[in-house]
């Protein structure tokens, strides 16, 4: 069984106030979309004090296209590799040298040679390290990510597995799309990335116990990114809050079942905060008292939704206070799936 060995956030520089983002959004929008103020409200309910970025605030309201966008994805995105790869190492008291294998995994960008190749001299990885490149999880990325890199170390007793999840939402901002889509996406996103260490066999943090996923037919509009010659434009064709309240319980209590667990065994949902409605939500869906994902709430306020690594930066929060003797990561993401993994407090 794969045991998780530590578990290491990092953020970009500049640091956004939700207020002054507002403002900018404002002056960008609301003289073309007559639509804006009424939709403007989501700046004030999402739940989000600041958020981080790559790039500063004047730099988005630039006329961007992919060249300036994969610029600054690459550089923005190398840094945060090395730094939350780093922290994460340390913290496990490993070397770059005796990593076996690096998961990466990102959903805002696209680089071939992938981000753990151009990082590897300076990481110091080894040239027979193993690279698993994973694309197009979005928020469900982090959870996905841990199962995956769960299982490769549990093929491969031994042997050290980092993952590192990096997420540069802020990259999609478009100036063109006059869409209510597109205002919530400007409300919601900050960039971040998120880095664990994990290897089978005892200690650690907690164990690997089980993992799951359940994608629902005929969802694929939910979420997700359209691409065009200016870039990723984000998709959320229907309202994920009601969504999330009706069929996630369902989901959860059916992943959980098939690995032989109940809802009853979990002492701590750990969920990714894709905003404060979903929060809710996701309290309602798992039968949680209102309040509950606290951890998700004060992220939220302070990070915003960075998509994958964000229920790590929760998971990060709820080692720190003490983690219980069994909780479950869960987050949502384009499928539209929802994804599980079962820790069990290390003895």
């Amino acid at each position: 069984m794969a045991h998780l060995l530590s578990v290491a956030t990092a953020s970009p520089p500049f640091v956004f106030r939700q207020s002054d983002v507002a403002k900018a959004a404002s002056t960008i929008f609301s003289d073309r979309y007559d639509d804006f103020e009424r939709l403007s409200r989501v700046f004030e309910t999402s739940g989000i004090v600041t958020r981080r970025a790559v790039r500063p605030m004047e730099w988005y309201a630039q006329p961007l296209g992919w060249p300036e966008r994969t610029a600054a994805y690459i550089e923005g995105g190398e840094a945060l590799f090395i730094e939350a790869a780093s922290k994460a190492l340390a913290a496990a008291n490993l070397t770059a040298a005796e990593v076996d294998t690096v998961v990466t995994v990102t959903s805002t960008g696209v680089a071939t040679p992938s981000l753990e190749a151009r990082v590897a001299t300076r990481m110091g990885f080894r040239s027979d390290v193993g690279r698993v490149p994973v694309f197009g999880l979005g928020c469900a990325g982090g959870v996905s990510g841990v199962s995956i890199a769960a299982r490769l170390a549990a093929a491969r007793p031994g042997t050290n597995v980092l993952l590192v999840v990096v997420e540069l939402c802020t990259l999609s901002f478009r100036l063109d799309e006059l869409t209510k889509a597109n205002i919530v996406a400007t409300a919601l996103f900050g960039d971040g990335a998120a880095a664990c260490v994990l290897r089978a066999g005892d200690g650690g943090l907690a164990a690997i116990e089980a993992s799951g996923e359940h994608t629902w037919p005929d969802t694929l509009d939910i979420m997700g990114w359209s691409v065009d010659p200016q870039g990723f434009g984000v998709i959320f064709a229907q309202a994920i809050p009601p969504f999330a309240r009706e069929n996630v319980g369902p989901a959860v209590k059916g992943i959980l079942a098939r690995s032989g667990h109940k809802m009853s065994d979990v002492d701590r949902f750990i969920c990714h905060p894709g905003g404060r409605k979903v929060v809710s939500a996701l309290e309602g869906a798992l039968g949680l008292t209102p309040g509950s994902l606290d951890h998700e709430r004060d992220v939220l306020e302070s990070y915003g939704n960075m998509s994958a690594p964000t229920v790590l930066f929760v998971l990060e929060r709820v080692i720190q206070q003490g983690l219980p003797d069994c909780s479950v990561l869960n987050a949502m993401g384009p499928g539209f799936t929802s994804s599980c993994v079962v820790l069990r407090k290390a003895a």
